[in-house]
């Protein structure tokens, strides 16, 4: 495109680039939709950006007639390499999404219902928002509640359920894509009292995609769940998480299945729930493995969580490569993690340190590790963890061979 001068207001104040489908707000300033609708939904915000008013729970106007401005000067300097911008298609109102919710009577009109619903909620955030105001999320948690009572694939016909898991598969990918609000998912925990545990079904029973999507629904639901809804979650709920973890069906829902833990483990016997479903060996054996940062910290933490109890502990020992793969990440992730590594080495000292502990902590090269961080990590917390390991084990481990000579000046007294 070769230089022109641009209507100074034919530019959007956010991206500053022209507007392809302006829309105006309450304080009379007029952006392109895509980004004010990104700052309003996606970045929670809630002010006008330019004149800091506040605009939450505002109506959008189109502004037609700057569009049409916008779009023939567009069309007058298409010679300067000016592209057209095409008329937006307009915004769904709740008279529409009613009347198409209304049409999915059989199961081959909800499936094209769904997808229907799921192309609406594509075209912009005015759009999700204005489904999940119609009663579009209730209509799809019933969906996927419906899942929860019909027959497994070994009790029905493989057409039937290949019928059904689709419909899930639409009703989830759906559910995923309006991004509901923190209102919205609140109210999607108490309204559907079932939905959690039709969640944990289709973990169980559905496809790798419909069990990325549960568990992604999953983690932003618990994110804004009361203390009671998180104490009472079901083995089942771990057990089915685990597995998801286990079988590494996307690093978008290994993440969504970690925070997910992150979430519940630290309410009621949630922790017990986790390691009876043979997280910690899980955890382990995929921080192994582990080369992305983000992944690495989130396995350690929640590693830590499940290590503040007694059960959690004793089967990072019982792992066999438990003690040497957690201090191995100590210095060679991020000062998170390593401060998540120290913290687990701080609760085996504290609280499961017998003789075999401490001599494999000397022979697998922990002590040593240790040692190394007290001179390099700069997080001062960190460094007081670490201190305290090698000081309450100080008789044990001060004369050992497996200390470098150069390490001893700085070896606690």
């Amino acid at each position: 495109m070769e230089d022109i001068d641009v209507p100074s207001y034919f530019l959007c104040p956010i991206s500053l680039q022209i507007m392809k489908d302006p829309v105006t707000v309450p304080t009379g300033v007029t952006y392109d939709r895509e980004s004010i609708e990104k700052w309003l939904f996606s970045g929670k915000n809630s002010t006008c950006p330019v004149t800091k008013q506040d605009i939450s729970d505002c109506d959008l106007t189109p502004n037609h007639t700057l569009r049409r401005l916008i779009q023939s000067w567009c069309m007058l300097n298409a010679s300067h390499g000016i592209e057209r911008i095409p008329t937006p298609k307009p915004p769904v109102n709740r008279a529409e999404i009613a009347k198409l919710l209304n049409s999915a009577k059989s199961p081959q009109q909800q499936i094209k219902c769904l997808r229907e619903l799921r192309s609406i909620s594509g075209e912009n955030n005015t759009n999700k928002r204005c489904m999940e105001a119609a009663g579009v999320v209730d209509f799809l948690a019933s969906v996927v509640n419906n899942f929860s009572s019909y027959p497994s694939l070994e009790e029905s016909s493989d057409e039937s359920f290949d019928q059904t898991a689709r419909t899930v598969d639409e009703a989830l990918s759906t559910l995923h894509s309006l991004q509901i609000s923190e209102s919205g998912l609140k109210s999607l925990v108490h309204k559907n009292g079932d939905i959690i545990q039709s969640l944990t079904n289709v973990m169980q029973r559905g496809s790798y995609e419909s069990r990325a999507y549960a568990v992604l629904l999953l983690k932003s639901m618990l994110e804004v769940a009361d203390p009671m809804k998180l104490i009472g979650l079901r083995p089942e709920l771990f057990i089915e998480t685990v597995q998801v973890l286990r079988d590494q069906i996307s690093l978008q829902a290994s993440k969504a299945a970690l925070q997910l833990l992150i979430n519940a483990c630290p309410w009621g016997r949630n922790r017990i729930k986790a390691i009876e479903a043979n997280a910690v060996w899980i955890l382990i054996d995929l921080l192994m493995d582990s080369s992305e940062k983000r992944v690495g910290e989130m396995l350690l933490n929640v590693i830590d969580l499940l290590c503040q109890c007694a059960e959690g502990r004793a089967e990072l020992l019982r792992h066999g490569a438990g003690l040497a793969i957690v201090s191995k990440k100590i210095l060679r992730i991020s000062h998170v993690a390593s401060d998540k590594a120290v913290r687990v080495l701080l609760s085996i000292s504290k609280f499961s340190a017998t003789p075999s502990v401490l001599q494999e902590m000397l022979q697998i090269g922990v002590v040593s590790k240790l040692c190394l961080a007290l001179q390099l990590e700069s997080n001062r917390k960190t460094k007081e963890k670490t201190r305290e390991v090698l000081k309450l084990h100080a008789r044990v481990w001060k004369n050992s061979s497996c200390v470098p000579e150069n390490l001893l000046c700085s070896y606690p007294a």
